[in-house]
């Protein structure tokens, strides 16, 4: 129970420090964002008049008072999940904002690193049990040669053969400029044929590290006293593998994994830029552009929280899975 309080306590302390930096951060950034609203009202080089500069920052929201006072009513306004009103998107609140892409990003980041996890994991629990053969050898050699390869340069070769040259995929957007939204099949089917090619692109590169971090691990425990006792008492192979060095080699990867999937909220920026996917890496993009800082304050710290709160249930999942950790943290 110790282990589980003190995981909990470090959790609360991160988050403080979190949301505090994410307070901090945007009011040290220089430029002022309604003067850049103005300017692009009345041109670069054009006088800027104070009245209009008021009327934009009040039209805004912008913060007024001291320092200490802005950091209280942030804290306040988190509480009650009042993220103000978005520069970019203006009269749109943030919370409208982020609410319209995060199922989007749900959809596509999470079921491509859930199914990458799982087909990493198997690769790699394959590669190590059948190591220093072909498989093995096939396996780690090309996807560490993949991995080198920048994953912008992947999504936009991939962009170019199946949408520009074959034809067979669409170049960009979320569902067609003609499909009409709801809860229908041609909707859903539209959606799904607009997500294939960001996908794909996901699923290049994000098997990688969980394959070559569960072989390597595996081939660890394959080494260990008590894999060694279920091969001599006869066991059969697969359940060697499964039950005594994966069981075991999966450990590391499961934080990993919850960490990723806590990082969904932020997007893949790359890929959903370059696919102009309506998700909260692209609206992340145009919130950096256009020096949206309320939109981005609530971006980053959903991806923030996200963060913390997976390595919070990967703490807790760990303590379940090893026993050892928690004797560990009682010692």
């Amino acid at each position: 129970m110790r282990y589980f309080i003190r995981r909990f306590l470090f959790f609360l302390l991160t988050l403080w420090a979190a949301v505090t930096l994410n307070f901090l951060i945007p009011r040290m950034q220089p430029g002022d964002p309604a003067q850049a609203i103005v300017s692009k009202l009345t041109g670069q080089n054009a006088a800027v008049d104070p009245a209009q500069l008021a009327a934009v920052r009040s039209m805004l929201g912008t913060p007024n008072g001291n320092f200490f006072q802005q950091y209280l009513d942030y804290l306040g306004n988190l509480l009650t999940l009042n993220f103000g009103l978005s520069y970019s998107y203006y009269p749109y609140s943030v919370l409208h904002m982020v609410g319209q892409a995060l199922l989007w990003t749900v959809l596509l980041v999470g079921v491509t690193q859930i199914i990458g996890f799982v087909v990493g994991t198997l690769l790699g629990t394959y590669a190590a049990w059948k190591r220093n053969s072909f498989v093995d050898t096939i396996l780690s050699v090309g996807l560490s040669f993949v991995g080198t390869l920048p994953f912008f340069w992947i999504a936009l070769l991939l962009l170019f053969i199946f949408s520009f040259v074959l034809g067979w995929l669409p170049a960009a957007g979320g569902y067609g400029e003609t499909a009409v939204p709801g809860f229908t099949w041609q909707y859903i089917g539209d959606i799904l044929y607009h997500s294939i090619l960001p996908a794909v692109a996901i699923l290049i590169t994000a098997p990688i590290g969980w394959v070559l971090g569960m072989r390597n691990n595996m081939i660890q425990t394959l080494r260990e006293d008590y894999t060694r006792l279920a091969q001599a008492k006869g066991l059969k192979p697969w359940k060697v593998a499964v039950f005594y060095s994966a069981r075991n080699a999966i450990l590391p990867n499961v934080t990993g994994f919850a960490i990723s999937l806590g990082g969904i909220l932020g997007g893949v920026v790359l890929v959903e830029t370059v696919f102009d996917y309506p998700g909260m890496g692209r609206l992340l993009f145009e919130a950096v552009g256009n020096k949206d800082y309320p939109l981005m304050q609530a971006l980053f710290l959903f991806t923030t929280v996200g963060v913390l709160i997976a390595n919070l249930i990967a703490d807790v999942l760990y303590g379940f899975l090893d026993p050892r950790v928690r004797k560990g943290a009682q010692a």
